[in-house]
């Protein structure tokens, strides 16, 4: 399990990828990788990230899986049979931490209060996204929250895009940042935001 943790850590960069048709799985996961990312977290709202995430998994073996917003045990209990390494939720769910403990998968559930981040440091899970970061204070809520909280790290998502991603990642508390900035456009639109947001990450200009 830490060892997920700590590949999304050294990417970074978490793209939220959201299915509308599968056959736009391969172009857009493909593009992911083209350009240096090879990670994503395959939206669970759509009826196709299940088949999304087994076509990931064996199409591109080298691309760290995941599965996001997951609500409950059953779409969890799918993510994980498709092959997703890690699971990501919106808010905190009891059911779907059992079934990831479990399994032995990470979870990131999303949190934005004290009260949330208490809930969820009571099932032992320090790793939590942030969500939705822009329209809950950004960075300075995060910095507020770990003066509290300093044994919890931060995957914040929603809101973060190119222009304020590093200012996000220069903050030792936050181990990645997540984000769909990078996934409109064609397959070389995407490669080519997804190949600028890797540099920048890394502190390189394109």
């Amino acid at each position: 399990m830490k060892d997920v943790l700590q590949k999304i850590e050294q990417v970074k960069l978490v793209p939220v990828v959201t299915i509308q048709k599968i056959e736009d799985a391969e172009e857009m996961l493909g593009a992911l990788v083209a350009g240096g990312l090879p990670a994503a977290e395959i939206c669970f709202r759509t009826d196709y990230a299940e088949a999304a995430i087994r076509l990931a998994v064996k199409k591109y073996p080298e691309m760290l899986v995941g599965a996001g917003t997951v609500i409950n045990k059953e779409q969890c209990e799918r993510a994980i049979g498709a092959g997703a390494k890690f699971i990501v939720s919106p808010g905190l769910s009891e059911e779907v931490a059992k079934v990831c403990r479990e399994k032995n998968v990470p979870y990131l559930p999303g949190v934005v209060t004290p009260t949330e981040i208490m809930q969820a440091l009571s099932l032992n899970l320090t790793y939590l996204k942030f969500f939705p970061a822009g329209s809950f204070g950004g960075l300075n809520t995060i910095k507020a929250l770990s003066a509290a909280f300093p044994q919890v790290r931060f995957l914040p998502t929603g809101g973060v895009n190119l222009a304020n991603m590093n200012e996000y990642l220069s903050f030792p508390k936050i181990f990645a940042c997540g984000g769909s900035w990078m996934m409109q456009g064609s397959r070389e639109e995407i490669a080519e935001k997804t190949r600028a947001a890797v540099l920048a990450a890394k502190g390189e200009e394109k």
